[in-house]
């Protein structure tokens, strides 16, 4: 065996500096790098996608190595039969399956060092972004098993011809037929299970999985079956070669027989390997294409079969096509995870006229019309790309603008993807299970027993309207103590009782102060209502009108703190909109986009909290560009707080307008005071930084007396570019899949450490060092006739500045000793009671999370930055939900929520540093040439050297 090897060893050394006798293999290493370079630089636009991955290296591999593949090997064989030399080769003792392999071998080799060149391309790209290097190792390896592949059948033309062309065209087309039976050009007119059978035929499309950093057994298989094919054929063709002019005898007869069967069962293992999906190693970083433990954590809880179906049309637009199997594959992973409780389908609803009946009328499955091209006409397919989820009687579906993301470079270039199937379908098992648990019993997810507390004043001391709504509760308590069984005590203590001991340590502890009616001159009593259970206290709101479905809805809500698997609800503040009199109209007015990711997840219900209260069943409350809020709301936002609850702030000093030109002005939150109270301040000033994201900014340009108004893409200082947020948001999740966050037009935070000393404090976001504090608020827009450094005033840099931040711990009421706002005449109309209650500490879970810009989350300034980066940008939404699950304790999906394709760009960078980079990489592609040409030029020198010695030795 070891003779054997070395003799392929000597033979494949002897190809492989064959290569190099002359400058062939130069031409050919240098027309690679240089196509492939032009590709990634110039076709590909490398820089305008901003993306740091090396897709587009990889995408055009399997056409060009076609073309490497066929020029390596149109010489191996047809210049031995050309020169005469094959009939010596076949008559020495060395058999022709060494000839063979070793030639291969060279080849193979060839193709390393031509890959290797490129290797600077994804090493200069991790420099300039967080490059994922799974699918560039991947890419790699992929590279290499299909140029096996090419070079095995290019080997057995050339043993087939003795014309070097005829072997390059022909090598060429077959291959060439090979990659395009997995295209899509090619699949989407046979339909889903012909494209499919196509697939697995076509050698591009079993490089994409590879590329994209999921390492599938079956697809290295399938490269190497037609290794092992052309290379058989290709020894058959050499013994073939040695028989010519020969009668034909048994030992023909057995050698085709031979190679007959070999080469069938090379070709038959692909058919039994096809059911076989577990084989496969998912090289992304953070597993991308495999399922989660949060994910298998939600499987778990299954108690009932669970149904997912895909509803794909054999024909659908070709951006989408490709998509299919990718979701196909990932669905198998689940029905694998689920062990039994998940039944997966994939089917085509045209195929079954009862199917898609059934997917319109009960589930909103409709297709959808997209418009497609031919060479000849322009047409319309109306296709279906929907995924059902469906549990019980619940049921969640996902359409084609749920699953996909896109980045268009330009009119014609888009690069579409799937945007994170892993969360939209776990997130839709998610809701369908939590729906179906909520529907059953409601301690059924309790762990530990819940003690309700009521710390309630006798009748006679209570007003009449709270006397009948304290019978309503012993009511309701009485049914969930049936319904809970020892999961539920209940306590009603009077705190006046046994001298007021008890009275006083409320106020200690919970901040309760006794109430009272009116003005002047009314009742004193206590109603308070607090669930505990291990360690975690959950008050129960009493608002001005407490009906029984009040009450019960109270208590349900705080019930639900403590059960798993219950949706819960973020009730969300919006302002009204800005004046007419403000210099533009408000950027920061409306945030559908955040509302759509929040109730993926969670129920919304807005609330202007202009009646001094937060929703009854709110779990948390976000504050969205708040302005001008008066003493009924901040008295609403305190009290959540004190009840224990978690409250999101998007707020600075300033609000913005991008209409005809940028605008700015100072803006009054109606929370500066309640902040510092609680010992956070947003300073007025505005952080610029020379780490910035790009802004469409309307800029008007004055041409003979009248005024042009242009669009410039410039780099806009008050657009913050983050890459790297505090250790302590990276750790605490919330900053979780996210790597880059623009905060726009910002507002530096300061924390009173003297305040908070006995609070949890989490610094979340942070400017870069190289950036820079402002007042002038007419600044904010580019002047590039007074102005250099792109219209903007260069300021010196103040360090790091702190954008976002997370406090936790106990607070103390800003309205401690005050009278309360709701029993002021006139205040909050819809009151029917109005209490003096003030609640004037908070327990230990309270929250306050604040970031500091107003806009950043708003529809209009998502919508530029997505249309700056060609692709959707939401982010900055992403962030806050992110929040808002850690605050909730909705941690599970936080792992997986930012796992978009797109989000992974590249360091901001002026046009002189992109060209730096990419010049860089054009030099090291000859240097690379260089160093190759070196290493030969002292293997020529120490094979002389050898040489020589043998002779005059």
């Amino acid at each position: 065996m070891d003779k054997v090897l070395d003799k392929i060893l000597r033979i494949a050394r002897k190809e492989f500096t064959g290569f190099f006798a002359s400058p062939v293999a130069f031409i050919f290493l240098g027309a690679f790098l240089a196509v492939t370079l032009f590709t990634f630089f110039w076709v590909e636009t490398f820089f305008s996608r901003n993306i740091a991955d090396v897709r587009p290296l990889f995408e055009w591999m399997p056409v060009l190595l076609i073309f490497l593949a066929a020029a390596i090997t149109m010489r191996m064989w047809a210049e031995e039969r050309r020169a005469g030399t094959l009939e010596f080769l076949l008559t020495t003792p060395v058999p022709p399956v060494s000839f063979v392999l070793g030639k291969f071998v060279a080849c193979l080799g060839l193709v390393a060092v031509a890959l290797a060149l490129t290797l600077p391309l994804p090493i200069t790209i991790s420099l300039i972004g967080n490059l994922d290097w799974g699918p560039v190792v991947g890419g790699y390896i992929a590279t290499l098993f299909l140029a096996a592949a090419y070079i095995a059948i290019g080997l057995f033309i050339s043993s087939r011809s003795d014309n070097q062309i005829v072997s390059l065209i022909l090598t060429s087309v077959i291959c060439g037929l090979l990659y395009l039976s997995g295209s899509t050009a090619l699949t989407e007119l046979f339909g889903n299970r012909g494209g499919e059978f196509l697939r697995l035929l076509g050698s591009g499309s079993r490089f994409e999985s590879i590329a994209r950093g999921v390492v599938d057994f079956r697809d290295l298989y399938y490269y190497l079956s037609l290794v092992g094919l052309f290379l058989t054929l290709n020894v058959f063709m050499l013994e073939w070669l040695r028989w010519a002019g020969n009668r034909k005898n048994e030992s023909h007869k057995r050698w085709g027989l031979a190679t007959a069967l070999l080469g069938a069962n090379f070709l038959a293992a692909n058919l039994w390997l096809t059911p076989i999906s577990w084989a496969r190693a998912d090289l992304t970083q953070g597993n991308v294409y495999s399922i989660s433990d949060a994910t298998k954590g939600y499987i778990d809880q299954l108690r009932e079969p669970l149904l997912i179906r895909g509803y794909f049309s054999a024909q659908t637009h070709p951006y989408l096509a490709p998509l299919v199997p990718q979701l196909r594959d990932l669905l198998k992973e689940y029905e694998i995870a689920g062990k039994g409780r998940i039944k997966v389908e994939i089917v085509d609803p045209a195929d079954d006229p009862k199917l898609e009946e059934e997917a319109g009328q009960q589930y909103g499955i409709k297709p959808e019309p997209f418009q497609t091209s031919s060479k000849y006409q322009a047409s319309i397919v109306n296709s279906y790309f929907d995924i059902l989820v469906k549990y019980g009687d619940q049921h969640e579906t996902l359409g084609f603008r749920n699953l996909i993301e896109y980045k268009a470079t330009g009119p014609d270039d888009i690069d579409v993807r799937l945007r994170n199937p892993e969360y939209d379908v776990t997130q839709a098992i998610k809701k369908v299970l939590t729906a179906y648990q909520a529907s059953g019993q409601l301690f059924s997810n309790i762990d530990k027993p819940v003690h309700f507390k009521g710390y309630i004043s006798p009748d006679n001391k209570l007003p009449e309207e709270l006397v009948a709504a304290k019978k309503t509760l012993q009511g309701l308590l009485d049914d969930y103590k049936k319904e809970a069984g020892d999961k539920l005590d209940v306590e009603i203590v009077d705190p006046d009782a046994f001298g007021g001991a008890l009275g006083e340590k409320l106020q200690t502890d919970y901040g309760f102060r006794p109430m009272w009616t009116g003005l002047v001159g009314g009742k004193i009593f206590w109603f308070y209502m607090v669930l505990e259970s291990d360690g975690v206290t959950a008050q129960i709101p009493l608002t001005g009108n407490p009906t029984k479905s009040a009450l019960d809805d109270g208590i349900k809500t705080a019930l639900k703190r403590f059960s798993k698997g219950f949706i819960k609800t973020v009730a969300m503040y919006v302002p009204e909109k800005a004046p007419e009199e403000q210099p533009a109209a408000s950027s920061t007015s409306d945030f559908k986009w955040l509302k759509t990711l929040l109730e993926e997840q969670y129920a919304v219900v807005e609330s202007d909290l202009k009646n001094g209260y937060v929703p009854e069943n709110a779990d948390l409350l976000l504050l969205a560009a708040p302005r001008n809020l008066n003493e009924n709301q901040l008295f609403a936002i305190d009290q959540f707080l004190m009840q224990g609850g978690s409250v999101v702030i998007a707020a600075s000093p300033y609000d913005v307008g991008v209409e005809k030109s940028v605008a700015i002005w100072k803006s009054d939150t109606g929370l500066t005071d309640w902040l510092k109270h609680n010992g956070i301040e947003i300073s007025e000033k505005l952080v610029e930084d020379s780490q910035n994201s790009p802004f469409p900014v309307p800029v008007q340009r004055n041409i003979g007396g009248f005024t042009v108004q242009e669009m410039h893409m410039i780099d806009y200082p008050y657009f913050v570019d983050i890459r790297e947020g505090a250790d302590e948001g990276t750790e605490s999740g919330i900053l979780s899949g996210l790597n880059q966050v623009t905060m726009n037009w910002p507002s530096p935070l300061s924390i009173d450490s003297e305040l908070n000393k006995s609070r949890r404090v989490l610094p979340l976001l942070y400017s870069s060092k190289n950036s820079w504090t402002s007042t002038d608020t007419t600044l904010v827009s580019p002047d590039f006739n007074n102005r250099n450094d792109g219209g903007f005033v260069q300021g010196e840099p103040e360090g790091k500045q702190l954008l976002a931040a997370a406090v936790e711990g106990q607070f103390e009421s800003y309205f401690k000793g005050k009278e309360s706002p709701l029993t002021k005449a006139g205040a909050g109309s819809d009151n029917k009671l109005a209490l003096g209650r003030i609640i004037e500490k908070s327990p230990d879970s309270s929250r306050i999370i604040l970031f500091g810009s107003t806009g950043f989350i708003s529809d209009q300034i998502l919508n530029l930055e997505s249309r700056s980066l060609g692709t959707q940008y939401i982010n900055p939404a992403q962030l806050v939900a992110n929040s808002i699950d850690w605050s909730l304790e909705e941690r599970a999906l936080l792992s997986i929520r930012g796992r978009a394709n797109f989000s992974r760009m590249l360091e901001p960078m002026s046009k002189d540093v992109q060209m730096f980079w990419e010049y860089l990489n054009y030099g090291l592609g000859l240097l690379g040439l260089v160093v190759v040409w070196l290493l030969r030029r002292r293997a020529d020198k120490k094979t002389r050297i050898r040489y020589t010695a043998v002779l005059t030795g």
